[in-house]
């Protein structure tokens, strides 16, 4: 079937869109598309795929249908907003670029990326303690725009992907060639951006943009309530972020929000009144969870959320998704939701790469080294295809499959803790070693030199390992029935 068939014609869009303004009508809309993901869910499964695990991903593709639905509620949007939202996802989910994905996949023996994520920018108005990216507003580290608007569309045109990650340092910073952030989601109206961002220079001028671009949802970074997020942001940040989601509601801009978890905080932002108070009564449409990941500035592992604290943690997240059914998200707890560690491309689709300010391409936002720079690969005539097939992502991606699959047995590994460079540090070591990858910052190659470091990570992931073990075997199954 041709592209054309399974995109909404811009009559239909209209009709649609329109519809949408109607509960009854949205509400049918919704369900038949909450089902109809669902099938592909199921139709997609892997051999020997728990079966919760497939639970889980049908459950949070069902709890993003209520985030959008809550938000096409709104009496805030307008009719080209949703119409903008309908054509967006009428992209990502209807088998747009059927012909480039097969193409890809004739070529290189994989499905390509499901999206990407990109860092234009190191600047930030903020200094908060801990930073990955050891971001400072009197930084110059960013990519031209040129460069930027060539790899969004390569990642269209190679890819067929219409879903890209910002980060940064602080996205709403970036400036080259008279252009920003929001300048390239003008040029790329087919894509979503998905923006995190501090949120303190989102004025009503910004959250107006947003909403006439139709394409763009910030996720806004909080710790916590407002002691915890000036604590560690600076204070009077929490006031400007609060300002921020008032400006984004008036606008009908869907948003949400990005919290890093410590173990001083993790209890906390999992908490009834925490998600009340973002969710219920500050309008957010979904929260990301990001386990403090010890890389960048002033790195340290006292900060690690606990084994215990990982477990209860996922308990609550899992509780929040199939009871309260809230898009909840957590970057390492929720692996289920993925099928494991996405980075490096992933083999099997879904997955992304990472590439900063600098242009270092990398497997992952928390995996800080590299082999590779976008514009040494643009330079001499390549493209974004290049920068999967270097050895080390080629690596990752072998790991990931003989990690996931065991041929043996026909099992899954125990993929609550899936990721190799924070539950497998060792493995990751000498994926980097034997690959001659490179640290793309000073944080990352004193942690190659840290012997405590490497010890003190191989000893969390065995300890998260040996912690969610009985749990992944009794809820998870870690067997399923051969189909």
């Amino acid at each position: 079937m041709s592209d054309r068939y399974l995109l909404l014609s811009k009559a239909t869009l209209k009709a649609s869109s329109a519809l949408m303004g109607v509960p009854l009508v949205r509400k049918i809309a919704m369900n038949f598309g909450d089902r109809a993901v669902g099938k592909n869910i199921e139709e997609g499964r892997r051999p020997f795929s728990p079966p919760q695990v497939m639970a889980d991903q049908k459950q949070i593709v069902h709890n993003l249908f209520k985030a959008l639905d809550r938000w096409l509620a709104r009496p805030e949007v307008t009719r080209p907003q949703r119409e903008r939202m309908l054509l967006l996802i009428s992209k990502i989910w209807k088998g747009s670029g059927r012909e480039v994905k097969q193409k890809f996949k004739e070529t290189y023996g994989m499905n390509p990326p499901a999206f990407l994520t990109l860092s234009p920018s190191k600047r930030c108005n903020l200094k908060c303690t801990g930073c990955y990216a050891s971001s400072a507003a009197d930084t110059t580290a960013s990519l031209d725009f040129d460069v930027v608007d060539r790899i969004v569309r390569e990642q269209e045109d190679l890819w067929a992907s219409h879903f890209t990650v910002i980060s940064g340092g602080e996205p709403l910073m970036y400036r080259s060639q008279g252009k920003g952030i929001l300048h390239l989601a003008a040029r790329h109206p087919d894509t979503f951006f998905l923006m995190y961002t501090n949120g303190t220079l989102i004025d009503e001028q910004v959250a107006d943009t947003m909403a006439r671009l139709g394409n763009i949802t910030p996720a806004i970074s909080v710790e916590g309530y407002d002691r915890e997020t000036d604590e560690r942001r600076g204070e009077g940040t929490h006031g400007r972020i609060l300002q921020a989601f008032q400006n984004l509601r008036k606008a009908g801009v869907p948003y949400g929000i990005s919290v890093t978890a410590t173990k001083n905080n993790c209890e906390t932002i999992l908490s009834p009144d925490f998600v009340d108070y973002y969710f219920r009564h500050h309008g957010a449409s979904y929260m990301w969870i990001f386990q403090y990941m010890p890389i960048g500035r002033g790195y340290t592992l006292e900060l690690l959320v606990s084994p215990e604290q990982r477990l209860a943690m996922f308990r609550r997240t899992q509780d929040l998704i199939h009871r309260r059914e809230l898009f909840v998200a957590d970057f390492w707890n929720s692996a289920t939701l993925s099928n494991g560690c996405v980075s490096a491309g992933k083999e099997g689709g879904g997955g992304y790469v990472y590439i900063d300010w600098n242009g270092n391409v990398m497997p992952c936002v928390f995996n800080p080294y590299t082999t590779q720079n976008i514009k040494d690969v643009f330079g001499a005539g390549g493209n974004l295809n290049e920068t999967l097939m270097s050895s080390f992502m080629k690596r990752i991606r072998e790991w990931q499959e003989d990690y996931l699959d065991d041929a043996g047995g026909g099992s899954y590994h125990n993929i609550l803790v899936p990721c190799p460079i924070r539950d497998h540090h060792g493995d990751m070591r000498k994926i980097i070693d034997e690959t001659g990858a490179k640290p793309a910052d000073e944080a990352a190659e004193e942690a190659l030199k840290d012997e405590s470091y490497y010890q003190g990570m191989c000893n969390y992931g065995a300890a998260v390992e040996a912690s969610t073990r009985e749990l992944w075997s009794r809820e998870y199954s870690g067997v399923a029935e051969k189909e």
